[in-house]
């Protein structure tokens, strides 16, 4: 494949920090080793994702800023685009990555061995996989033949990981042990571990303080995370030929109220802006509409009706919706199916003049 020279320099730094990643990960000075993992596996999606959509030719630079995009945004891009076919579990995946790597970065978590592991080998597969499936090469092309991922711990079942990491939160949160900041840590770990399946997931200090209140009031795993039920792993191989992929399952609902008084632990912060980031402009471009029939579509759908898809946000006298990428893929899928004529027809604005129809006789329009 010939490669664009944009996305071959993205390419070669995004495998140059994946080197960096499994060498400190295989490090035996555990001094700053976990950082320097989370950061370096973060760094090469990004940089990954961003040589995919170079290669594709979209664009990966802000026009308003005229910086390229961040993480979050490769991450829609890719999920959007045909080529690339990044899956929502995919997509998960690196969020968990980068929700970790944000709080070690920034501030501190505490991230097990097998954790670690997890998402570090989970992170291999998928690196392996984006190669072959945009630029049709193997990982194992790029390393020397030395290079052996090492681990004298291997994985386990991904719920008991969790259940044993809940067990020592609650030891070190028991009267007496004045250990609160690692426990505090370890909770931050499970909490940007949600981003496998919440999109949406920032972990706050508001979110580690709840769950912290619901460990010491004796909650169960499961009500205190439910969202973690949703999660699993699936483990293939051994030695250099072990994948890991992590799955998602039904799990048990997530309860949301709006008394932040409640003791309820599973409430969680959400970053509507975040969320809701197209305005509608903004969504009728990425769909390729003009604004008056994007609206058309919306009408027809109800977009603007549903709460997954639209948001209004509220400032003194103004209201202005803003929409999610919900909203994106409804309006992609229906553009594909039905009669975009009908429905311009059906939602046009009152007044406008139904479009002409040229008969077979030249010149004559009905």
């Amino acid at each position: 494949m010939k490669l664009k020279q944009e996305a071959r320099v993205l390419r070669r730094k995004a495998l140059s920090s994946l080197t960096v990643a499994t060498t400190a990960f295989n490090s035996p000075v555990d001094e700053g080793r976990v950082t320097q993992v989370l950061l370096s596996l973060q760094h090469c999606f990004e940089m990954l994702l961003k040589a995919a959509l170079v290669q594709n030719g979209v664009r990966v630079f802000d026009k308003q800023l005229g910086r390229s995009i961040g993480f979050e945004a490769c991450i829609r891009q890719a999920l959007n685009h045909p080529k690339i076919q990044l899956t929502d579990t995919e997509a998960g995946t690196l969020r968990a990555i980068d929700a970790m790597r944000d709080d070690e970065q920034h501030w501190f978590n505490e991230v097990s061995e097998q954790l670690l592991y997890l998402h570090a080998r989970a992170g291999i597969t998928l690196f392996d996989d984006l190669l072959q499936r945009v630029f049709a090469e193997h990982l194992a092309d790029h390393l020397p033949s030395r290079v052996l991922p090492l681990s004298v711990d291997p994985p386990r079942d991904l719920a008991l990981l969790i259940d044993e990491e809940y067990t020592q939160i609650a030891t070190l949160l028991a009267p007496g042990r004045r250990a609160s900041h690692d426990a505090r840590a370890r909770i931050r770990t499970l909490l940007a571990m949600e981003a496998h399946v919440e999109p949406e997931t920032q972990v706050s200090s508001k979110d580690v303080d709840r769950v912290e209140k619901g460990i010491k009031a004796g909650q169960s795993r499961t009500a205190v995370f439910p969202r973690l039920d949703k999660v699993a792993t699936r483990v293939r191989g051994s030695g250099v030929n072990l994948t890991v992929h992590f799955t998602k399952k039904a799990g048990a609902p997530v309860r949301y109220i709006s008394d932040e008084s409640s003791p309820a632990a599973a409430i969680r912060e959400v970053d509507l802006a975040r969320k809701f980031y197209l305005s509608a402009s903004d969504l009728a471009s990425k769909v390729g509409l003009t604004g008056p029939r994007s609206t058309a579509l919306r009408r027809h759908l109800g977009v603007d009706q549903d709460p997954s898809a639209c948001h209004v946000f509220i400032f003194d006298s103004q209201r202005i919706p803003r929409f999610s990428d919900n909203a994106y893929r409804a309006m992609k899928g229906a553009i594909e199916q039905l009669d975009m004529a009908a429905v311009w027809d059906a939602h046009k604005p009152v007044g406008r003049r139904p479009t002409p129809r040229v008969c077979a006789v030249e010149g004559c329009a009905t």
